[in-house]
């Protein structure tokens, strides 16, 4: 067998066509120098090098190795290095943000990325539905996982990686608690709360319709921050408001009844990044985010 430094003595010396000049630029002796093309002659069974006291020149049959292996040897030696690039820009921290325990729904992705790139802190940050887009400007976080559309020509979106009913959120006591379920237009009867954050009203829009499928207009009722602002105005009885399923199942409380919402719309989650912040371990996470939907 070849080993890859003899091939990288071979190509040097018949780039410098000198021992002593050759031994130097790869920082061996001129003896390993003059072992290694001896053992080569010898495998291959005829002279690379002529040498005289004056001179080096290439053989005939060492210009023809030369030229097959120069093209090889360069690909050889990128790809080490371009893995090597990127092992390096892989290891380090990748800050997540998600909304409440929506982390939960992409376990499978997280998991995948963290089996491939155990050199790399995975930290996962809470992101406020009424501020989606700021943690990533700031860039406190890397990757959010938003729910879409997100149309900004500043951020990049990644693939689906998760999708989430909405079901409506109302008082135990509130006169719909008693129903089975409720359709969209029962939301043009009843005020909602709305986000006081610097959300992108048609991002609101896809969780919180301005009106009902008949046109009516959905009354904005309190102003909220976070979710748990939300449900403290819901259990008060003045306002109803659509809540991701995941976030129903996972915040059970006895002052507030969920309501399926038979025509509600469909909740679909992406990682979103920074277009200036994207880099190899995002593209890394993207990556893991891709194989893992395609095995579920």
């Amino acid at each position: 067998m070849v080993e890859l430094r003899d091939i990288e003595i071979f190509l040097t010396l018949a780039e410098e066509l000198h021992f002593g000049r050759t031994a130097e630029r790869l920082h061996v002796s001129q003896s390993r120098v003059s072992q290694s093309i001896k053992q080569q002659e010898r495998r291959i069974g005829g002279g690379l090098f002529e040498r005289t006291s004056r001179a080096v020149r290439l053989t005939p049959l060492g210009e023809r190795l030369r030229d097959r292996l120069r093209a090889g040897y360069s690909e050889i030696i990128s790809g080490i290095e371009e893995a090597a690039a990127t092992a390096r820009g892989q290891a380090g921290t990748l800050t997540i943000g998600t909304m409440g325990t929506h982390y939960q729904s992409v376990e499978a992705v997280l998991d995948l990325f963290r089996q491939r790139h155990p050199q790399c802190e995975l930290r996962l940050r809470e992101i406020l539905p009424t501020d989606p887009l700021g943690p990533l400007r700031a860039g406190s976080v890397d990757i959010g996982i938003l729910w879409l559309p997100i149309r900004e020509p500043d951020l990049t979106v990644g693939p689906v990686l998760h999708r989430e009913e909405l079901v409506l959120a109302v008082a135990a006591g509130h006169p719909l608690a008693g129903r089975g379920s409720v359709e969209l237009e029962d939301l043009g009867d009843h005020p909602v709360v709305y986000p006081e954050g610097p959300i992108p009203d048609y991002v609101w829009e896809a969780h919180t319709p301005s009106t009902t499928p008949a046109g009516r207009p959905v009354r904005r009722g309190l102003g909220i921050v976070t979710l748990e602002e939300a449900f403290q105005a819901i259990a008060g009885g003045s306002v109803v408001s659509p809540i991701g399923s995941d976030v129903g199942t996972t915040r059970q409380r006895g002052d507030i009844t969920f309501l399926p919402i038979t025509d509600g719309p469909v909740l679909h989650y992406a990682p979103v990044w920074r277009n200036d912040g994207e880099n190899a371990l995002v593209r890394a996470f993207v990556q893991a985010a891709t194989e893992a939907q395609r095995t579920t």
